[in-house]
């Protein structure tokens, strides 16, 4: 099929979804939305952004201050490509629409990991689409230092629709810190990312996602995943911020033998905040594994923590691990841990918990000179803490300093 009768394809099936609701239920009115943006200059150098971006930036991870400490920066405000630049040879930083343009084999990993008609949300994303970025590392070469991508809202009331493409090629390492966030004053708005991920031979994909909203935002990411043999796809989620709904539920393939997969969470659910979060992995190839892990609190909030394992042949593993605190009588906290297997031989397993402080623990901390307030944050800091194998030291950094916000913002 050639690019243009492709890419007539999925437009067709776009327009043909527009009105499907999502999987998981949608109380987004996609009509009550702005697709005209105003236009931001390009700069040469980020470190010239505004103050306050630059600061909202800092909060999900994003440097803009010393690039010597990434492998490679894109940023886009609202519609606009404000920066991309690669910061080392081996690893190709851009637009998602300039590298179609100029990389018209990339047409064969268009919507390959998602389907354009999965939902309301993928359609629009296809036939309203406002860049998003497509990082690339070249086959063996292995990212010294993480490359950092920014999606930053600015106008009230706009739908931001991106659609992202990441690839590690055979043998490669990249390490992936990407932050979402909205400008610190009250703003409306939506943002749809779809974000397509491709883990070559023996490769391995370290992405790590801090979201910085407002209350007032729905986001709606669409995430798939496709593993080869040996490669390993880890994902670490933060979301610690109010934000009117969000929804998402990436899905992996594992499809060649021992693939890896593994998800931690970590997630904060304040007054007037509605999360439904959760991974699927399909263990497709024998030695396959899988893990997904989350913890998470509501301080008024509503939290859904989904979790979906498939055995789809022998000789796999995966596990479940959810973990909730409730520091609020109003909020909610629901589990819905799946594990579907669909041959003899194989291995999956779930746990979760959802409950409050206990009052022993408080009182023992506090019977050491803690008082009550910073008994009850060392206990929250305690259980946000999610051991995350092989992350390297600057995306953990990054992690805690999102965690140490949360709880001044918190207490």
């Amino acid at each position: 099929m050639s690019e243009m009768t492709r890419s007539k394809a999925a437009r067709e099936r776009a327009e043909r979804a527009r009105g499907k609701p999502a999987p998981l239920g949608d109380d987004v009115d996609l009509a009550a939305y702005s697709q005209a943006a105003e236009e931001h200059n390009y700069e040469e150098d980020p470190s010239r952004l505004q103050p306050q971006a630059k600061e909202r930036m800092l909060e999900t991870g994003v440097m803009l201050d010393d690039p010597s400490q990434r492998s490679g920066t894109f940023l886009q405000i609202d519609h606009s490509v404000v920066h991309s630049k690669a910061g080392q040879e081996g690893v190709e930083v851009m637009s998602s629409v300039e590298a179609l343009e100029e990389y018209p084999w990339l047409g064969d990993y268009w919507w390959r990991a998602v389907a354009v008609d999965a939902d309301k949300f993928t359609a629009q994303a296809e036939l309203y689409q406002n860049h998003g970025y497509f990082i690339r590392a070249l086959p063996g070469v292995k990212a010294i230092q993480p490359v950092q991508a920014c999606l930053y809202l600015t106008q009230h009331g706009l739908a931001q629709n991106v659609h992202n493409l990441i690839i590690a090629e055979e043998g490669s390492e990249l390490h992936i810190i990407t932050g979402c966030a909205t400008a610190p004053m009250e703003r409306e708005g939506l943002h749809i990312g779809i974000s397509e991920f491709y883990v070559k031979r023996g490769a391995k994909l370290t992405f790590t996602m801090i979201h910085n909203w407002v209350p007032q935002m729905a986001v709606r990411p669409r995430s798939g995943i496709i593993v080869e043999e040996g490669g390993m796809f880890l994902s670490n989620y933060i979301c610690l911020n109010p934000v009117r709904t969000l929804q998402m539920y990436p899905t992996v393939q594992c499809v060649g033998e021992n693939a890896v997969a593994r998800f931690n969470s970590v997630l904060v659910a304040p007054s007037g905040t509605n999360m439904d979060v959760g991974a699927r992995v399909i263990l497709g190839a024998r030695g396959a594994r899988a893990e997904i892990v989350s913890r998470v609190i509501t301080t008024g909030g509503t939290i859904i923590a989904r979790g979906h394992l498939v055995g789809q042949v022998a000789e796999v593993r995966g596990h479940l691990e959810c973990r909730g605190l409730m520091l609020s009588p109003e909020g909610k906290i629901h589990a819905i841990p799946e594990l579907e297997g669909l041959v003899d031989g194989v291995d999956l397993s779930h746990e979760a918990a959802v409950g409050k402080i206990a009052e022993e623990e408080v009182e023992y901390l506090m019977a050491r000179g803690l008082s009550r307030a910073e008994a009850i944050a060392a206990i929250v800091r305690g259980f946000l803490s999610v051991d995350i194998e092989g992350l390297p030291h600057q995306l953990e950094a990054q992690i805690q300093r999102a965690i140490e916000i949360s709880e001044e913002e918190m207490f």
